[in-house]
């Protein structure tokens, strides 16, 4: 192979490779497919927009079958999870596993194809998830004059008053992040849309210091913090960055979250199970005055819903999601 011939710059064992001449070499991940315009297992539709040039942001869209032309449906914003590093919205697995999520939950689903790193490390995922959330919200003030600029699917179909975001891994934690930016009134959403809830799948957060049952000896070796340090190098204190420490010194308080309430998962054998129960903690203890409910799935491994989607805790989780999002 070629590759073994090329100079290495930076290993991320077991997820990629950064070579010298700036090539990457993945080695998980599922396979990018096509938008399909009428899933047969689903009667979901979907179709991917780009919604900036510069960078290049894109979304892929599912849409529920229609049972009236003018049906409105919850919007959920959606970040794909794969530790800032792997996966798309265009993958099979997620194209799969959100046409379940719309079609289950009859919600129309905008799924963000953020940048990745090591060709973009962070904070490009945020900026991203940002411009992404702006660009939803900006539907809520359009009619149906505004088709030629707008997405149509949004105009038509979204219900602006259930407006959620959420995301698995590395995408809850943007999710988390982008609620805190719009509940700190730093810049509300267009149109003044407000995030009715958020679903946070196994979060991806860590910190300098183990919580809960964590493994005391091998934190400083651990996925997460090996994962950080190579998304974003330059990450200012590190592993203790608020964007990863939600409870870091210079965070904003949890309390400023920016939904009414919350859904958060976990599972028995995933190693960030102790730290999305550390996360559920400090919510509740923060004084924010919304909602939040921990479910915890026992004998799962990390994001078992996406990978295997037609177990009984798959489909329970599902349907969890889709009691959340009305």
């Amino acid at each position: 192979m070629a590759s073994s011939t090329k100079e290495i710059s930076k290993d991320l064992p077991p997820l990629l490779r950064l070579y010298k001449d700036g090539t990457v070499e993945r080695f998980l991940g599922s396979p990018i497919i096509p938008p399909i315009p009428l899933d047969p297992q689903t009667g979901v539709s979907s179709k991917d927009i780009t919604i900036s040039q510069n960078p290049l942001i894109s979304v892929r869209i599912h849409l529920p079958n229609l049972t009236n032309p003018t049906q409105k449906f919850p919007i959920l914003v959606y970040f794909h999870g794969g530790a800032f590093c792997l996966e798309s919205a265009f993958s099979f697995l997620h194209q799969r596993y959100l046409n379940i999520i719309a079609s289950q939950s009859n919600v129309l689903v905008v799924s963000v194809e953020y940048r990745l790193a090591p060709e973009h490390y962070l904070p490009a995922a945020y900026d991203d998830g940002w411009f992404s959330l702006k660009w939803a919200a900006s539907h809520s003030i359009m009619n149906n004059n505004n088709i030629v600029t707008g997405e149509p699917w949004l105009i038509k179909h979204g219900d602006f008053d259930r407006f959620y975001i959420g995301g698995d891994t590395s995408g809850a934690n943007i999710a988390h992040n982008l609620l805190l930016r719009v509940g700190s009134g730093v810049e509300s959403l267009p149109g003044d849309v407000k995030i009715k809830g958020s679903i946070l799948a196994f979060p991806l957060f860590w910190s300098s210091k183990p919580v809960l049952s964590e493994n005391i000896d091998l934190h400083e070796e651990s996925s997460p913090m090996k994962v950080w340090n190579f998304v974003y190098p330059d990450a200012v204190n590190g592993i203790d960055n608020p964007l990863i420490n939600p409870l870091a010194s210079e965070a904003l308080g949890l309390d400023n979250i920016g939904c009414t309430k919350m859904l958060v998962f976990v599972a028995g054998n995933d190693d960030l199970r102790d730290r999305g129960i550390w996360y559920y903690d400090a919510v509740k203890e923060s004084g924010w005055k919304g909602d939040v409910e921990l479910v915890h799935v026992e004998g799962e491994e990390h994001c078992f819903q996406i990978y295997h989607p037609e177990t009984k805790n798959s489909v329970d989780m599902v349907n969890r999601i889709a009691s959340f999002l009305v």
